[in-house]
């Protein structure tokens, strides 16, 4: 019964994670699909791109939450069905791979970096608060989201072979899925990483501008 309810747990994950709210926002609020411009991106530093401030940061928060919430249920009730840190890895990563891969949006997602987040700050807050910290410092000096994002994915896994019995005692399943989860936001942003070589990428706050000009052309 153990494995059933382990599976049913990450199939669940993965529905939520196929939840694009970028795109359900937007349609909520009326605003132009994501998909349809800028980076064609449907995550939260793309909505940003349409104007409106309130549809990006709602799409962070639930794209986070979707992330965040399979980890937390499965610590709060999973040990009743015998559910543990394996089970914990692997909603994880069901969720993030449904965002990258949505069924409900013909496997075409977002590069997952908000939902990543929140599956941290589920697996520890201080583990999510030093990853987020990190896209902090980075975006503030660099103002390039994806190159913060990057830099962020890449400290994840050793920031938590650092907490190895201090704030926690590393778990190997967890471990895997932090460093699969890193592998594949930087794998997502390889269209990033040749703009930012060529030096074409743009920069946080100049989205609204090449908005206005990319709707002029039409």
């Amino acid at each position: 019964m153990e494995y059933l309810y382990a599976g049913a747990a990450v199939l669940l994950s993965y529905l939520l994670g196929s939840l694009s709210f970028a795109v359900i926002v937007s349609r909520l609020l009326g605003l132009q699909d994501p998909r349809s411009y800028g980076s064609k991106n449907p995550g939260a530093t793309n909505v940003l791109r349409s104007g409106s401030k309130v549809a990006a940061v709602a799409t962070l928060l639930l794209d986070g939450l979707k992330g965040w919430l399979p980890v937390m249920l499965v610590k709060w009730f999973g040990k009743d069905y015998g559910l543990e840190d394996a089970t914990i890895a692997a909603v994880a990563f069901a969720a993030f791979i449904g965002h990258l891969f949505p069924i409900f949006f013909k496997f075409k997602g977002g590069k997952g970096v908000a939902t990543a987040a929140g599956a941290l700050l589920g697996i520890d807050w201080l583990l999510g608060l030093a990853t987020l910290a990190t896209w902090l410092i980075v975006a503030f000096f660099t103002r390039y989201s994806s190159l913060a994002s990057m830099a962020s994915a890449a400290f994840a896994p050793l920031f938590y072979l650092m907490g190895d019995r201090g704030p926690w005692y590393v778990e190997r399943s967890i471990l895997l899925a932090i460093f699969m989860i890193s592998v594949l936001l930087v794998v997502r942003h390889r269209e990033n990483i040749v703009k930012l070589m060529n030096g074409t990428e743009s920069k946080l706050g100049a989205g609204k501008k090449e908005l206005k000009k990319e709707v002029k052309k039409r």
